[in-house]
Order: structure tokens, then sequence, then C-alpha cells
């Protein structure tokens, strides 16, 4: 089967969750009918896809060197009283480098969103490709419905390398593209099996918290253009793979193991 990523052969070896930051976010923008009052300190999570022979980068987190620029962080994230928490140093790459790996041997970054929380680390990219929807993509350049929440520059500057999905796409031996729109206009999750016969999808912001997926309630927050039509549509999709056997991670979720594990010990790794 062709894939859209070249460079990796066999199937993944590894997935690495890391903890990139978090966010104090509303519950009624995480769990559509949640409260106005109620204030949930999410994480804003990454992870990684390893090979034997190199390895594909799934969402990036804040862009760190925004965020410590006073002048910058107050242009880009004072709104709403939004607040980005990131811990001293740059987490993400740090993440990479408990994990193991180098970039050196990065083959592809696949983005789930144009959001600020996923889009800051493309700068650490290189050449990489780095793969979103078309529909996503197009959403940026017209200059998002948004643009609080979308810190343009983080993926125009590199449009020389964005690859452009439309749906499902295998992006490499084992680890798909999964069309999840709603929360944005072309918002995708990733399914990754793993050797020991575990499928984990990693929901990203298709579904923030485990509940989403439980109970078939989408996120609070849903692309203007469309409603929640096709929130619905892709958290029932996930539903419908966690019914069938499928490890389904949400994206935010501050109780959720997998992201408990990384918060405590700075990573998680399922192999």
């Amino acid at each position: 089967m062709t894939t859209i990523l070249s460079g990796l052969s066999g199937m993944p070896v590894a997935l690495h969750g890391f903890i990139v930051g978090y966010e104090p976010i509303r519950e009624s923008i995480s769990l559509h009918g949640g409260s106005d009052h109620r204030y949930l300190l999410e994480p804003v999570t990454a992870a990684a896809v390893e090979y034997q022979d190199g390895w594909v980068l799934l969402d990036a987190g804040f862009n760190v060197p925004v965020i410590r620029d006073p002048r910058l962080r107050g242009e880009t994230f004072n709104y709403d009283s939004y607040t980005a928490v990131v811990p001293p140093g740059d987490p993400l790459a740090e993440a990479v480098e408990r994990a193991g790996l180098d970039w050196g041997d990065l083959r592809g970054c696949a983005i789930s969103h144009a959001h600020v929380d996923h889009t800051g680390g493309i700068r650490l990219t290189g050449k990489a490709p780095v793969v979103v929807q078309r529909r996503e993509w197009q959403w940026v350049v017209d200059g998002a419905g948004f643009p609080e929440v979308v810190l343009p520059s983080d993926l125009l500057e590199a449009s020389e390398r964005v690859v452009l999905l439309d749906g499902d796409a295998p992006l490499a031996p084992g680890l798909t593209a999964i069309d999840t729109a709603g929360h944005t206009p072309g918002h995708q999750s990733f399914r990754v099996e793993l050797p020991s016969g575990t499928v984990v999808v990693l929901a990203c912001d298709a579904a923030d918290l485990r509940v989403n997926i439980d109970t078939r309630t989408p996120c609070g927050s849903a692309d203007a253009s469309e409603g929640f039509a096709l929130a619905q549509r892709s958290i029932d999709r996930l539903a419908d793979l966690a019914a069938a056997g499928e490890d389904v991670w949400p994206g935010h979720d501050p109780a959720w193991g997998p992201w408990v594990t990384a918060i405590e010990t700075g990573l998680v790794t399922v192999r």
C-alpha cells in the first residue's frame, strides 16, 4: 500500500505520548452542554510514532519562543482569560529526547488541526513534510474563523513542505490519518497499530475528554461554518472505534490514564 510519508519500513515499534504544556479550559468548551463556571487544567498533548528506521511526530504543542516573548505572547495568547502554561525549557524538544528519538530521523509531522496548542513545534521539524487536511490548510490560508486561537505563521512558514490530505489516508505503515472534522474544518485524528496488537486512536480535539467518547457528546467548540453536525459525526466515529475494542485516547483529559503517566513521569510509551 502506498503511504504519504516515505523512508519508513515495517510497522510501528512504539507510541510515545508527551505532555507539552497545560491550559485552563471551561468545561463547556470541552464538553457540549458542560458548565461555563467549571474550569479544567487540561494537558496539551503530542505523540511520536517510532519505527525501526525513523519516527513521525503527531501534533506539536505551543510555539515556545512566542510564549517566552512578552510582547508576542500578549498579542497571540491574551484573550478571554486564556493562559498558555508551559514548563521551563522547550517541553517538546525535551520529551523527544527522553523518548530516545533523534530529530535527524524524523520522517514527517502530522498536525491534527491549526489551533495554537498543536502547531508551535513545527519550527523544530527541519525539512520534514508537514501533513494536514486540505480543508484545514485552506481555513488557515483564508484567515481562519477564530484568529485568536490560530498562529498562522506556524503553518505558513512551512508551506513549501506541507502535504495536503483529503479525508482518511495511510501516513506510514500502521499509521492512518482519520477524518474527524467538526472542531475545525479539517480536524484529523490518528490510528496507530502497535506490535502487541493494541490499536491506539489519538482523538486529539475531536474528543477532549473521555466522557465525550463514552457519552457520544462532542466538544463544545466546533467550527462555526458547519455547527456541530460534523463534530457529532466524528465523535460517533470515535465511539464506534472504542466499541470495537480500539484504545481511543482523548486529546486533553487530565484524568486519562496514559496522560496521567506522562504528567507524572514525563513520558508514556506503549508498544
